[in-house]
Order: structure tokens, then C-alpha cells, then sequence
């Protein structure tokens, strides 16, 4: 005969044994699964120019490009994603490994330097002095998923002025969508990377555009002594 004095106690034993196995394998899983990934925008797709272009050295401008800023919401690591317009979502488990205006600021350096146009082209903060300085604004980079497929969308806003006159010579508003093959967060990655990569190859054609514009100031001339 079973003990009824001993059912009960048993009875509570088995069922928080059971509670603290089950939450033993939750805590697994969510240790498993709430780990982000973390993706970058590199210059994979970036192509140095097979020539310089022919001028003479002192033609040659000095480009110092500054850090860019981002609007606000998105400079953040944060992966961002769109369903609604206005509204601002981010992926839970996959981030950006720095903000992307920190990771496009080497890129754009060497898209512009690919091109040949420039004597050199510097990254702020540098101790270099520069005849052109070039501006820019991450206006956008999200995932929007309002149609099928879903695309990225990446928007930059882009200034070159003179260093010495801080004139403007020329601006101009990069935009680019990209269609997205995979429907998963590496997908998007990969998106993200062609739309900056498409942006970053026209802001070097504008740049050696603009600067064709530019004219090396006089050199000075030594006063006469009479």
C-alpha cells in the first residue's frame, strides 16, 4: 500500500523538479538564441582605377574628407527596419559591429582615392592640410519591408568646398534601393553593402567631377625691394 502521507510531498518534489528542468532548457535556449550577430560594411565591392588622371602635381588638389554625420535615429548599431513610414524598428539580434557612419568613413576614402583624381585624399581628424573638403550626411540606410521583395535603402547627402574660399563648389543627394535575394538578416547585410557600394562609386565620380571646377590659387609673389 502507497503511504498517503508520503503522495503529497512526493507529488510537489517531481513537479518542481520538473519546473527547474524546464526552465533550465529555456535559460539554454534563450542564452542560444539572444547572443546578436554582428555585420559590417566593407569595401568588398570597391575597385581601384586603372589610371590617375594626367595633370600636372600642383593641378592636383588635396581632398580631406570629414566624419560623416548620421540623421537622427539612425546613428545607432542598430539594424534598421521600416513597416510603417515615420516609424523606426531595429532587428533584436543583429546590429551593425560600429555605427555606419564610422564604417563608411574609410570607404568613402578609398572609393574617392580609387579614382585617381586627387593628389590624396585624408580622413579627418589629420594634421594634413587640404585645397577640398567634402561634407556628407547619412540621410538613411534602412530595410524596407512595406513590398515584396523587400529592398535597403540608402541615402547620402554629399558637399565639396573650396578649404581656403569656403565656397561650395557642388552638392549633391545620392539615393539607392537595393532588392534583397534572401529574406534573413545576412540578406539584408549583403544589400545594404551593394546600395553603399553603388553610392560610394557615383560620390567618387561627382567628387573628380566637381573638382575639375576647382583652380589652384596663385602662388604668391615675392615683394620687390627697391
Amino acid at each position: 500500500m502507497s503511504n498517503p502521507s508520503l503522495a503529497r510531498p512526493l507529488r510537489i518534489f517531481s513537479a518542481g523538479l520538473l519546473i527547474a528542468l524546464l526552465d533550465g532548457c529555456s535559460a539554454l535556449h534563450l542564452s542560444n538564441t539572444s547572443q546578436p550577430s554582428f555585420y559590417a560594411l566593407d569595401n568588398v565591392y570597391i575597385k581601384a582605377s586603372a589610371e590617375a588622371r594626367a595633370m600636372p602635381l600642383q593641378m592636383v588638389p588635396t581632398l580631406i574628407v570629414s566624419a560623416p554625420h548620421a540623421a537622427a535615429g539612425f546613428d545607432t548599431q542598430h539594424i534598421i527596419y521600416v513597416r510603417t513610414p515615420h516609424q523606426l524598428e531595429y532587428y533584436a539580434y543583429s546590429e551593425w559591429v560600429d555605427t555606419p557612419a564610422r564604417m563608411i568613413a574609410p570607404l568613402i576614402v578609398s572609393a574617392i582615392g580609387s579614382s585617381g583624381t586627387f593628389r590624396a585624399v585624408v580622413l579627418t581628424p589629420s594634421a594634413a592640410a587640404g585645397d577640398l573638403r567634402l561634407d556628407t550626411e547619412i540621410v538613411r540606410l534602412q530595410h524596407d519591408v512595406g513590398g515584396q521583395p523587400s529592398r535597403v535603402r540608402f541615402t547620402l547627402r554629399a558637399y565639396l568646398m573650396d578649404n581656403t574660399t569656403r565656397q561650395i563648389l557642388a552638392w549633391r543627394e545620392f539615393d539607392e534601393t537595393v532588392a534583397i535575394q534572401d529574406e534573413h538578416p545576412y540578406g539584408v547585410v549583403v544589400a545594404a553593402n551593394r546600395a553603399v557600394h553603388n553610392v560610394l562609386e557615383q560620390l567618387g565620380n561627382f567628387c573628380s567631377s566637381a573638382a575639375e571646377n576647382w583652380q589652384a590659387p596663385a602662388p604668391e609673389l615675392p615683394e620687390k625691394s627697391y
